[in-house]
């Protein structure tokens, strides 16, 4: 007997933000050599959240899990695949996932993992969990992308501390017999390496290199314009799809500048690109579904409408998922 086709949907959205929004201004407050106008005038962001130091990133992920699930009428047992995208994990081992999933009470043996693509992280999570639905093995994912940037930013940094922020944003994605999850690119090239990373690393109880980010900005903004249009083309082609019928983009949150630069290189009008970094900063791989829990949340992204994800990040990783909402 020929097995029915499986398809992969999202049912559910939830997103955290941890604490009050902190403005620019707060930031200098604090003594960061800048001012408002000019990280506005260079990136668009007004504010961001910060996580009190006791606060994790399984704490943010366990926060917008418990939304989504809500939102898909769905318990934690019956989730059978956890994927948390992060770049900040709880601790080196075991993953933040496997902590997400003791703190959702889930006992069934449900498989979990982090991926780590920084800010493609959640293209890259949805990607597979697709994949997994898909292939039948699995019914009912979670997937996650939470960080906690403000712990490796070098607070003397003007350049790169004002950027980002924590958060999480997370979905429920299940088996369906209709078609959601269209099409998925994944991509990475790590040449670009040198110009966004965090070069440290724990030895024999030490720090060896760096543990701030370091970012080359321009080299970051050329790459990324001209790689997010190719790779958003390249989901529309596999789909036999085009521009015309994207109802919405979501792209990864970084910097305004590269938001503009991208729609108009793929000639989408600014309206249908969903923009929350004026004030979530650049939560990495959280700020796709943090902004996609918004816009439905809202009513702007209703069922049916035609969904573009893309995102790219440090390594350097890209990736991007056309999906019917």
């Amino acid at each position: 007997m020929t097995r029915p086709t499986v398809f992969s949907q999202i049912t559910g959205t939830g997103s955290y933000l941890p604490g009050a929004p902190v403005s620019n201004d707060d930031l200098v407050a604090r003594g960061i050599d800048s001012n408002d106008s000019w990280i506005v005038e260079r990136t668009g962001i007004r504010y961001r959240h910060l996580a009190e130091e006791s606060v994790v990133t399984s704490d943010l992920a366990l926060q917008a899990s418990l939304r989504a699930l809500a939102a898909a009428g769905r318990a934690a047992e019956d989730v059978d695949l956890i994927i948390l995208a992060t770049s900040t994990p709880d601790m080196v081992f075991p993953s933040s996932a496997a902590l997400l999933q003791q703190k959702l009470g889930i006992r069934n043996g449900a498989a979990a993992f982090d991926v780590q693509a920084v800010c493609s992280g959640f293209a890259y999570g949805l990607a597979i969990a697709d994949k997994f639905i898909r292939s039948g093995s699995h019914r009912c994912a979670l997937v996650v992308g939470a960080e906690v940037f403000s712990r490796i930013l070098d607070w003397n940094d003007r350049a790169t501390c004002v950027l980002f922020g924590d958060g999480a944003g997370a979905v429920v994605l299940e088996a369906s017999a209709e078609p959601g999850i269209l099409a998925s690119a994944l991509h990475a090239d790590g040449s670009y390496s040198g110009i966004l990373s965090v070069p440290g690393q724990i030895s024999r109880g030490e720090v060896v290199g760096s543990p701030f980010l370091q970012m080359d900005g321009q080299a970051v903004f050329k790459f990324a314009v001209k790689i997010l249009a190719e790779v958003a083309q390249e989901v529309l082609h596999e789909a036999a799809m085009n521009v015309a019928q994207v109802d919405w983009m979501i792209p990864h949150q970084a910097n305004i500048r590269i938001l503009q630069a991208t729609a108009r290189k793929l000639g989408l009008p600014l309206e249908k690109v969903i923009v929350t970094v004026e004030r979530h900063g650049n939560t990495s791989a959280a700020s796709i579904p943090l902004a996609l829990d918004e816009a439905v949340r809202d009513g702007r992204i209703k069922r049916g409408d035609v969904v573009l994800f893309e995102g790219v990040g440090g390594g350097f990783t890209w990736g991007a998922a056309l999906l019917k909402y």
